[in-house]
């Protein structure tokens, strides 16, 4: 299958489990809110330009946002996680190293440590993010960073199970040329 058609599965994927089973979870004492959509983002294939990258993950979020009927407030952080994942891809693996023998971030082709420095990095970027746009306000500090924390967290269960579920073997391209 070609990496073009398992993306556009994946995409569906995605948003119909954030859409038809996450989004109808209550949320835990108006503080916990369950997201894995934006893992969808952190699989895309190194090779995708930044440009392309943030262009995905802007129809992306909009998409979920056309679902959950709130309008652009899942594309910004979508947007803002894919500008600052080839940053942080470039600070963790060597130059020359997983980017050009993988097709894609994950535990195989980057390491344990490194692929779950830039799950981390780009879950508590992208809830802080999506919680302050949600908030708007400055009332309690102290109530934000519980809600990011808390939901960081179920996040990181989250995407923990799913990388345990569903592990993707990465093939090592011999010809990287």
């Amino acid at each position: 299958m070609s990496s073009f058609v398992k993306n556009i599965i994946r995409f569906a994927l995605f948003i119909a489990v954030q859409v038809f089973v996450l989004h109808q979870v209550p949320p835990l004492h108006k503080f916990i809110v369950p997201y894995l959509y934006f893992l969808y983002i952190i699989w895309l294939p190194f090779n995708t330009s930044r440009g392309a990258l943030m262009f995905i993950a802007f129809i992306f979020g909009m998409t979920l946002d056309y679902f959950l009927k709130f309008p652009g407030l899942h594309a910004a952080p979508c947007v803002l996680i894919a500008y600052v994942r080839p940053f942080i891809v470039n600070m963790l693996i060597r130059q020359e190293g997983a980017d050009q023998n993988y097709a894609s971030p994950s535990a195989t082709s980057m390491g344990w440590a490194p692929y779950a420095t830039l799950v981390v990095i780009l879950t508590i970027l992208h809830n802080g993010y999506l919680v302050f746009l949600e908030w708007m306000q400055f009332g309690s500090f102290f109530f934000f960073l519980g809600k990011v924390a808390a939901t960081t967290g179920v996040s990181l269960l989250l995407i923990m199970i799913t990388e345990l579920l569903f592990f993707r073997k990465e093939k090592f391209r011999t010809n990287t040329a």
